[in-house]
């Protein structure tokens, strides 16, 4: 039984080099809190980093061994985007992260595959950068932010992009990247993760059908991470509102249900139902393996809570934890 992990993060190595003994990895540096936590931080905003986030490539191997997971597609931490610094800070710090992810390929190519992180604030530089790993590296895709800069990737400046990533194949994973929707409103119990999280996805999903992305790329794949959020429990409201008032159709030309097997989803919606319903709403060639890995909100035993699901088929279980993704990108 293989599994393929989507949704597994990098914190590159060449940041804890450049980093230690005060010094900067492209401006970015790292501290320590009163309790010894280390914390990257950038343009004078602290993030906490978790322990495995230093782990060498070896020690991710253990670590996956031990869960039972063969390859994870990796993508670079999403406190390293960097789009609010400027452009050639952000396509720095991609090109290390996404080289280093290419030399883990290299060294072992059964065992990993790549999403790049881009830097989005400009556009050009990110179709740049995406056609550099997709073409030169053998990357599988990227992984975006929801928004640029508080823009919504509907924008019309970001077609291009699109229409890139289209044309390369490339899958873009969308996973939030610092505040979310809910930052503005509440900071208390760690909602804008728990929830703002998942809001933000919804309003991905909305944007891009509704801003006519889906229909302007037919063949654009891309994939919502934590179950897409709230949108397979939104999309009746979405359907009634399309339905009801057509000024917020936008460009769309279908309604909003119509587009949901047009994405992928991957598994973390952390219970059995929960998934049951991602499921048989999207259907099951739409759902991806992905943990989360290595933040405390992954799953613990990810491919055993996959394995002893009662409502899934041995079929659904194998889609999920690695056909799907073996088919997709080519694995």
């Amino acid at each position: 039984m293989r599994s393929i992990d989507i949704h597994a993060h990098l914190t590159p190595q060449c940041f804890w080099r450049s980093t230690e003994n005060g010094g900067d990895w492209h401006g970015l540096t790292r501290e320590q809190n009163a309790r010894g936590h280390e914390l990257a931080v950038i343009a004078g905003a602290r993030s906490a980093l978790p322990p495995r986030a230093r782990y060498t490539p070896e020690q991710r191997l253990a670590d996956m061994d031990s869960l039972g997971v063969d390859i994870h597609v990796l993508s670079p931490y999403s406190g390293f985007y960097n789009y609010h610094l400027d452009t050639a800070i952000a396509v720095a710090t991609s090109q290390d992260s996404n080289n280093e992810i290419y030399d883990m390929i290299q060294s072992w190519p059964e065992r990993f595959a790549g999403l790049a992180t881009l830097p989005m604030q400009d556009v050009k530089a990110a179709v740049a950068e995406l056609e550099r790993v997709m073409v030169q590296l053998g990357f599988k895709g990227a992984m975006i932010d929801d928004k640029i800069n508080g823009v919504t990737p509907d924008a019309p400046e970001f077609l291009p992009f699109w229409k890139a990533a289209e044309q390369m194949g490339a899958m873009i994973l969308f996973h939030q990247g610092g505040n979310t929707v809910v930052n503005s409103r509440i900071k208390r119990y760690h909602l804008p993760n728990s929830v703002g999280n998942l809001a933000d996805r919804a309003i991905t999903f909305a944007t891009l059908v509704m801003g006519g992305v889906m229909d302007a790329c037919p063949d654009l794949r891309i994939c919502l991470s934590h179950g897409g959020g709230y949108t397979c429990q939104g999309i009746g409201r979405m359907e009634r509102t399309w339905h009801n008032r057509p000024a917020t159709r936008g460009q769309s030309t279908q309604p909003p249900s119509q587009y949901l097997r047009r994405f992928y989803y991957d598994c973390i919606v952390y219970t059995e139902s929960a998934l049951r319903y991602l499921i048989d709403t999207v259907g099951i060639d739409r759902v991806v393996f992905g943990t989360d890995w290595p933040y405390d909100m992954e799953f613990d035993w990810p491919v055993s809570w996959i394995l002893g699901l009662d409502s899934l088929t041995q079929d659904e279980k194998e889609a999920i934890l690695w056909k799907n993704l073996e088919r997709l990108l080519g694995l």
